[in-house]
Parts: C-alpha cells; sequence; structure tokens
C-alpha cells in the first residue's frame, strides 16, 4: 500500500484533478483551499486528526481571534462528514450573526411548549429538540449521548453534558427517563448491551449526525439559529466557566457569548464582520504578491 499524499498534496490534487477551471470558479476554490489548509494547520497544532477532532474543538477554532475563511471552511468539513473522514461535526452551511430582536428566544420557548405538549410527536425526537432548545446542544453531541449521562438521585434527574450535570425540569426529565427506560428495555430483549441513547439504524451505533439533524429540522427546528439563540439567552445567565462546564463547550466560546450577551449585539456582530474582513484582505494582498 503506498502512503498517503500529505495534506497539501491531498488537497492540491483534488483541485488539480478538476481542471480547467473557469476564473471566477478558481478564485472560489482558492479560498476554499486557503480555509481547509488554515483548519487542517490549527488542528495540527492541537494534535489532533480529522478524525479525532470534535465539535468543542471546532467551535474553539472558530471563536479564536485569529480565525480566517471560517465561512469557507464549512465545504471543507461537510466534505469530510460525506467522506467519512471526519465524525461527529456540525457545521452549518448558512452562516447567521445571532439573535436580532427579541422574538427569536420567544420563538424558541413557543417551540419547546410545543414539544412538550404536543402528542402527535415522538418522545424522542422531542427529548432530541429540547436538549438543542434548552442547552444549545448541536446534533452532533445530542447523538452520542448514552444512558449513563442520565442520572437521577434523591429524587433529581441530572444530564451530565460537560463536568457538571445540569437538573432537568420535570416535563425534560419525565422525557429522559422514559428515553432510558426505552433504551434498556430494548437492551434486555435484544440482548445487546448498546449504551446509545439514540441509536442509529447500525447495531451498536449512535444515530448519525446527519440524522439527527434532520429530525430535528423536520420538528421545524432552524439548527444554527436555534442553538444561537439559547446560548445567547444562557450567556445572560450565567458566567462563562459555569457555561462551559456545564454544557461542555470550550472556555473561550462561553466567553464570547457572555461578551456578545452583556453588551450590544449589534456592536459585537459589526466587530466581528471588521475582524474577518480585515484579515480576508490581508489574505488577498498575499495572495496577489
Amino acid at each position: 500500500m503506498h502512503d498517503p499524499p500529505s495534506r497539501r498534496d491531498g488537497l492540491e490534487w483534488c483541485i488539480s484533478a478538476r481542471w480547467p477551471w473557469r476564473h471566477t470558479q478558481l478564485t472560489v476554490v482558492r479560498q476554499h483551499l486557503r480555509a481547509a489548509i488554515h483548519l487542517l494547520n490549527w488542528i495540527e497544532t492541537q494534535s489532533l486528526t480529522l478524525a479525532t477532532c470534535r465539535q468543542a474543538d471546532l467551535e474553539r477554532w472558530m471563536t479564536s481571534d485569529d480565525v480566517r475563511h471560517r465561512r469557507e471552511a464549512g465545504h471543507f468539513v461537510r466534505w469530510a462528514l460525506t467522506q467519512k473522514i471526519a465524525r461527529d461535526l456540525s457545521f452549518p452551511a448558512v452562516r447567521w450573526n445571532g439573535p436580532s430582536q427579541a422574538m427569536d428566544d420567544e420563538a424558541r420557548w413557543a417551540t419547546a411548549r410545543r414539544l412538550l405538549h404536543d402528542d402527535t410527536l415522538k418522545s424522542e425526537d422531542c427529548l432530541a429538540g429540547l436538549l438543542l432548545l434548552l442547552y444549545a446542544q448541536w446534533p452532533a453531541a445530542i447523538s452520542r449521548l448514552t444512558v449513563d449521562h442520565i442520572e437521577e438521585t434523591d429524587g433529581a434527574v441530572r444530564l451530565r453534558l460537560g463536568a457538571v450535570p445540569v437538573d432537568l425540569p420535570v416535563p425534560v426529565a419525565e422525557l429522559a427517563l422514559q428515553q432510558v427506560a426505552v433504551r434498556r428495555s430494548h437492551a434486555v430483549l435484544a440482548r445487546t448491551d448498546s449504551p446509545w441513547l439514540f441509536p442509529g439504524g447500525q447495531p451498536g451505533r449512535p444515530i448519525s449526525v446527519w440524522a439527527m439533524g434532520e429530525r430535528l429540522r423536520k420538528l421545524g427546528i432552524r439548527l444554527a439559529e436555534t442553538r444561537s439563540t439559547a446560548l445567547f439567552q444562557l450567556a445572560t445567565e450565567l458566567p462563562a466557566a459555569v457555561l462551559a462546564r456545564t454544557l461542555g463547550i470550550a472556555i473561550t466560546v462561553a466567553v464570547k457569548w457572555q461578551r456578545a450577551a452583556a453588551g450590544d449585539w449589534g456592536a459585537y456582530a459589526a466587530e466581528i464582520s471588521r475582524r474577518a474582513s480585515s484579515h480576508q484582505q490581508g489574505e488577498d494582498v498575499r495572495d496577489s504578491r
């Protein structure tokens, strides 16, 4: 077996294999290539690979001050997922600049109430949707939950998303315990020790990130917008350190959201946009040399 090509050689080969390109296409491809290389270089500095990179790692990169080509890197991440080079990652296809008005949070709570009271919906889908709506969990994180992540002690039901478990309110706790009971009864009947709270179609495997995302979208949940709204609201209520420990997100991500929630969102978004534009201009200048 031949040694695999280097990271840069492999990416450049992917482009040259489809030559020739029109000028406008080539410009876009170059941007995507730069984005992929920038992300892969960062992954390497973290002693990770695409296969071992997790959502928390990806979000740490996305919120770092020196990140470049964030939006363009999404094309590479989604391609890596389809090729099964990466797994358990979510990268929204459409960029969204955060909650723009109070109705965002009102719509979030309206959707949560619907999931709690609509008897026509599957309880497991409702639970997954509530984990995104209330606790800002990506499909990637939800799909990796096991029955052991849910603990019941002294009448309280807790969910371990990070280092510190969170207490679930009664309606959500009931759904969680119901799902645990269903999974454990299925395990006994099928004589399997599958631990997944949301199992996939393959025995012993959790539901795929794509399938979980599709379930949530069918509930009328817009993934990126909903998670951003949830994080924005949670950041107004909890210190960044608590947010990171309870939700299982990187502290840098929690700090960014707390800064956004503490100040004016429009000013924060404008600053991020300005920073991204200055990075892009710098890249364009270097590329033109």
